[in-house]
């Protein structure tokens, strides 16, 4: 359920369970991580969804299972955030709990128009994931951040572009290209060459 592309140095990792609005499984999360993890030769990681929305957080089954506190998704994000190369979110569609955490991690996030973003944890009985919250608010401030995590608020696109949680809003038809306009630099460089000016930016 998880669709993987390498193409000269562009990664490629796309969410594909599009009937069940791309929610993630355990599997679903190893295999991202594992992805991520032996992504060595990536100078540029892009992450997307199938279908019309990018993922509505973790599979509700398998939340109820334990899946919402496992440790994967700390572990998933914090792969993400490490790595020495460009990580971009091209987020198709709403972004919705958990799954918040693999894109705050990224270096940049582009959204559709119609994206919405939400992470329920006050209303669903859970913490969110450890570094998700710092996360957050070092891209929109912590009473921003609160509003999200505290009062359970719906941020539609415009308003998440105005905060700063996302970077750019893309129509659909042009999500793709844009994303990959914005890698061919990173991939056109040496792989040393991308992670030294990511090391500065940090």
């Amino acid at each position: 359920m998880i669709e993987t592309q390498f193409d000269d140095g562009l990664l490629t990792l796309i969410l594909n369970r599009p009937d069940k609005a791309n929610s993630l499984t355990k599997a679903m999360l190893e295999e991202l991580d594992t992805a991520i993890a032996t992504a060595k030769d990536a100078r540029v990681v892009l992450l997307t969804g199938a279908g019309k929305v990018f993922s509505a957080g973790a599979d509700l089954d398998e939340a109820r299972a334990g899946l919402a506190t496992d440790g994967v998704w700390e572990r998933l994000s914090g792969r993400i955030a490490a790595l020495p190369c460009l990580t971009i979110a091209a987020l198709n569609g709403t972004l919705a709990g958990g799954a918040m955490g693999m894109a705050l991690a990224c270096d940049i996030r582009l959204a559709v128009p119609t994206a919405k973003f939400f992470y329920p944890v006050m209303k669903l009985g859970f913490l969110p994931q450890p570094s998700d919250p710092a996360r957050m608010a070092a891209l929109i401030g912590p009473a921003r951040a609160k509003m999200i995590l505290m009062s359970g608020q719906k941020i539609e696109a415009d308003e998440a572009l105005s905060w700063g949680l996302i970077d750019r809003i893309v129509a659909p038809e042009d999500l793709l290209m844009q994303a990959r306009t914005l890698a061919s630099d990173s991939l056109a460089a040496k792989a040393s060459h991308v992670a030294g000016i990511k090391a500065l930016v940090r």
